[in-house]
């Protein structure tokens, strides 16, 4: 069995143990929720997606350094940077413009029963000058800290260097390839330990959750996953036809892995190492394309999120009565799409951009709270979206520069993981 299929059948596992536990109530029991719920599956869980985490900062720096040097033309790394970025901004653009019109038609949210204990704590955000001056920073304290612009522009900084200083820089060279080799192994070795961690967090979501928390916002719920489904299922693979050509059948199949582990994690950034390997070994996309715009996408692409808000946003309007106009609702778009940049590294990233949109728009920002209980299972979702549309971009991006090995894109076993 193949890890993904194995990963699957976990998952679904999963899922049916937390409802098991929910429905009949022993998720309750002070053991079960003690020594089970919030122990040994939270336990696995978080060692798993900590262990993912822990290999996303050298990951990055390492294969964006081998990336940059590989390239060796630095107006070619210009346009790619260029495309991603205006990719990434366009797709999180269409992805509010839909979300903001089914909501709007279906009025998600009229007639909706506002809790009166509803409790929000606000987080602050960093402005979008703070966002800027970050990505010029002490290299150690930004690898610290985990801001990922920090660490892209000081790896291609240093690879750009690396291949101008002649045998020393060759010197270099050789062996940050050889440690990427040992990262990437290293990364292998953790990703066949997923299936069980998957299950753990699934019980544990399911136990802590149940149906009720959904049923109670069911128009909400149901019509942010179905636009999810929709962007990834349909967006994604007609922007790859359009403007790439390649097989959109052929891509989702291949993404499989990624979206399993970014569903079970929750978590772009902790989903790097997986994504770009798919993109490397599955796809067929050269590293020096996938070393820049995976890590770039994980941490400004949220076209999930942006999903997210735009129904979020017409769901708390409808739920107070406020009648937004279309000026308003440009206004989201604008905003939020610029926001995606704003908010990179920013802990619940999709709720502070959110709380920034309705405060744009006059919106109650304790609107949120409506919303915060059953977050976890969409957040689940949007963030398999965010690397569907990461990986996306990849694609079109590296098929434009010609750096994408169609025979292996073509071959259904390229990269193919049997555990």
């Amino acid at each position: 069995m193949s890890l993904t299929k194995k990963i699957i059948v976990f998952m679904v596992v999963g899922a049916v143990v937390g409802l098991a536990l929910n429905l009949s109530q022993l998720n309750q029991d002070p053991f079960v929720d003690t020594y089970l719920t919030n122990g040994l599956f939270y336990v696995v869980g978080q060692l798993f997606i900590l262990s993912l985490k822990m290999m996303v900062v050298p990951l990055v720096f390492v294969s964006l350094f081998c990336g940059t040097t590989a390239l060796r033309d630095p107006a070619m790394l210009g346009s790619i940077g260029g495309r991603t970025l205006v990719f990434y901004l366009v797709t999180t653009a269409i992805a509010l413009a839909i979300a903001l019109t089914v909501a709007t038609l279906l009025g998600v949210g009229v007639g909706a029963d506002i809790p009166t204990d509803v409790n929000y704590i606000p987080k602050e955000s960093r402005s979008f000058v703070e966002v800027i001056l970050s990505v010029i920073d002490n290299p150690i304290k930004a690898m610290a800290e985990g801001n990922l612009l920090a660490v892209i522009v000081f790896s291609i900084l240093l690879g750009l260097s690396a291949t101008m200083a002649g045998k020393a820089g060759e010197q270099v060279i050789g062996l940050f390839k050889s440690f990427n080799e040992v990262i990437m192994k290293l990364v292998m070795l953790i990703m066949h330990f997923a299936p069980y961690a998957v299950f753990a967090i699934l019980a544990k979501v399911f136990a802590d959750l149940g149906v009720e928390a959904i049923s109670t916002l069911a128009g909400y719920f149901f019509t942010v996953l179905g636009l999810l489904l929709f962007h990834a299922l349909v967006v994604y693979p007609l922007l790859l036809k359009l403007l790439s050509g390649l097989n959109p059948l052929t891509f989702i199949k291949k993404m499989q892995s990624a979206v399993v582990f970014a569903f079970g994690t929750s978590s772009s950034n902790a989903t790097i190492p997986v994504t770009m390997r798919t993109m490397t070994e599955r796809m067929g996309v050269d590293k020096s394309v996938a070393s820049f715009t995976i890590p770039f996408g994980a941490t400004i692409n949220m076209d999930g999120t942006a999903i997210m808000q735009g129904v979020a946003t017409v769901f708390i309007a409808n739920a107070y009565g406020v009648d937004l106009t279309n000026l308003q609702l440009l206004m989201v778009v604008l905003m939020a799409t610029m926001a995606s940049i704003g908010t990179a590294g920013v802990p619940s990233a999709g709720m502070v951009m959110l709380q920034g949109v309705l405060l744009q728009v006059g919106l109650p920002i304790e609107g949120i709270g409506i919303i915060l209980g059953i977050d976890r299972l969409l957040d689940m979702t949007r963030t398999a979206v965010n690397i569907t549309g990461d990986s996306a971009v990849t694609c079109i991006v590296a098929k434009s520069q010609n750096k994408l090995d169609q025979a292996v894109f073509d071959d259904p076993d390229a990269g193919l993981i049997k555990d």
